[in-house]
């Protein structure tokens, strides 16, 4: 039920309840629940609810799951050799304004400090590591055209992701993309909404086309999606739009880490999305892939 702007897992604060702190609101304070969060041998009841420190979840992958401070912060900690834990500090203007990349670049100069952005973290562990690794592939016969389809496993999940693929392309060239997350009941039972099936809608597009690649995200596995699926259906009946976008299922829209990496994996850079929802994709210019151009999904 995370409805933050920008998804940020924040969990519950909390203050070290003794040690020599007091409010929990100084600087040293919170330096020591800081030192206690970080400390495995610290006890849930030595923290107190709630507190002035608002501790993060970063998620597994790191930055190529998710493009945000929480997981660069974990990713610098692990390259570096120590333990997986990390401060975020937003540094502000005089004016009160949060500082910007211009701003922190002479906030580094002034103090000698290091600089890095996450575009150069992601750069440096899409260099040095991946998360998928290419699993089976066959000839995809359909009645919209006859296809290749790859299926590629996410190693730090075991999940099977799948790539329907439709011609050949230059490193450069852009390439009609349509990406899906997965839903049993719209995807297998052909639930219906308005808005027609998406997948049968973009495998027509590329066939037409004669290249492209319809992406299909797994996400069927993770915890109870199905029973919320069915669940939200008993309550609010039948709907006018895809369930993944009624239920609050879609992908997180900074969750591009696998899907990237599957995509440059099939030599794609360059991107034609095939989306009525056009929207702000933040980092994509760190996973090596770049929106060009926006394409309605058309009913063919």
């Amino acid at each position: 039920n995370n409805s933050a702007a920008y998804e940020t897992p924040f969990t519950v604060s909390v203050d070290l309840i003794g040690y020599g702190c007091t409010t929990g609101i100084s600087a040293s304070d919170r330096a020591k629940t800081v030192k206690a969060l970080v400390d495995p041998a610290t006890r849930p009841e030595e923290l107190g609810k709630p507190g002035h420190i608002f501790p993060l979840r970063a998620k597994r992958g790191g930055v190529l799951r998710r493009t945000g401070h929480t997981e660069a912060a974990i990713d610098l900690a692990r390259l570096a050799g120590l333990n997986a834990a990390g401060v975020l500090v937003e540094i502000m203007n005089e004016d009160g304004s949060m500082a910007r990349l211009p701003d922190l670049v002479e906030v580094a100069k002034r103090f000698d400090l290091k600089l890095v952005s996450i575009e150069d973290l992601i750069s440096y562990r899409l260099a040095n590591e991946s998360l998928i690794e290419r699993d089976m592939g066959i000839d995809l016969p359909t009645e919209y055209g006859d296809f290749h389809l790859q299926a590629y496993k996410q190693i730090n999940t075991n999940e099977m992701h799948l790539a329907v693929v439709k011609g050949e392309w230059e490193p450069d060239e852009p390439v009609l993309v349509r990406v899906h997350s997965s839903s049993t009941l719209g995807d297998i039972f052909g639930f219906k909404f308005d808005s027609g099936n998406p997948i049968k809608h973009a495998l027509r597009m590329i066939e037409k086309e004669g290249k492209g690649v319809v992406l299909y995200m797994n996400q069927n596995a993770r915890g109870q999606r199905l029973i919320h699926e069915m669940s939200m259906l008993q309550k609010d009946g039948v709907t006018d739009q895809p369930l993944n976008r009624k239920f609050g299922l879609k992908m997180d829209t900074k969750d591009y880490g696998v899907g990237a990496q599957i995509l440059r994996d099939l030599g794609i850079s360059k991107i034609k999305l095939i989306s009525n929802n056009p929207q702000k994709r933040v980092g994509l210019i760190g996973y090596g892939l770049e929106i060009l151009e926006y394409v309605e999904m058309k009913k063919l």
